[in-house]
């Protein structure tokens, strides 16, 4: 609630129709209405200005001792997203429904990185993600979808490097999440994701462009966080194209190198 509001809704509880204060008559003599009215009058505005002030200090949210020190202290402990690739969250996702939704997601962003293409990365990836268990099976399983003919075929060489003077691009960028299935030990949700991908570039032959798929997670609870068992993907649902028009090959190389991708989603 705004301080207008405050001073409008204390405006109607304490107005001078609705509260009325009654003056003693002064000894030894008649009371003189007119000075008492104008007492009455002068009191009950008095009234109504300190419960204004009141509410409106009230409504503040804080106290003397918040704001006595006056400096950068006090200013709240915020910081902007910076495309660093640290990460964020450095706790587990929460034990219900909507901390393994936020797993999902996060995990989404990982998975549908440029780090998957480099092997190294990919495997640091897959190691803070996989279940106990489960991490020689997602790993060699990812290490032959991103086979040397496989990244060959989209512009890249065998360590997943783009051609000198271009950029590789692929962000995945979560729009929701839907659980299918839940337990105290296991978890299914859907991730519907947005993705970049392509080659920056006046001559490439793979420019970045815009897809829409998702990708559905099995977790498990292992003992302190969501882990993945396995994942798979679907294309959709796809809405329809805008008529944005296409930005030049320049432009969008500008924006891939100025707009640092994110590291974590929901």
């Amino acid at each position: 609630m705004s301080l207008g509001d405050d001073h409008h809704s204390s405006g109607d509880y304490g107005g001078a129709g609705q509260t009325r204060l009654r003056l003693p008559e002064e000894d030894g003599g008649p009371r003189r209405g007119g000075r008492s009215s104008s007492r009455s009058l002068v009191t009950v505005v008095g009234v109504v200005v300190l419960l204004i002030a009141a509410i409106a200090f009230a409504n503040r949210g804080g106290d003397d001792s918040a704001s006595a020190g006056g400096g950068d202290e006090n200013k709240p402990k915020t910081s902007a997203t910076a495309p660093s690739g640290t990460r964020p969250v450095q706790s587990g996702f929460a034990h219900d429904e909507q901390g393994a939704q936020s797993a999902a997601a996060n995990y989404a962003v990982a998975l549908g990185s440029d780090g998957m293409f480099d092997k190294a990365k990919r495997h640091e990836i897959v190691q803070a993600i996989a279940a106990p268990g489960w991490v020689d099976r997602l790993q060699s399983g990812f290490d032959a979808d991103y086979s040397a003919a496989f990244l060959k075929s989209i512009g890249l060489d065998e360590n997943g490097q783009a051609p000198t003077g271009a950029t590789f691009v692929n962000r995945t960028l979560p729009a929701g999440t839907k659980v299918t299935s839940f337990s105290n030990s296991a978890a299914t949700v859907e991730v519907w994701c947005n993705g970049l991908f392509g080659l920056t570039g006046e001559k490439t032959t793979n420019p970045v462009t815009t897809n829409w798929f998702t990708v559905t997670m099995k977790l498990n609870w292992a003992g302190s966080d969501w882990k993945v068992l396995e994942t798979s993907q679907r294309n959709g649902p796809t809405p329809v194209p805008g008529d944005s028009p296409v930005s030049g090959a320049d432009e969008m190389s500008k924006a891939v190198q100025e707009f640092g991708g994110f590291t974590y989603a929901r």
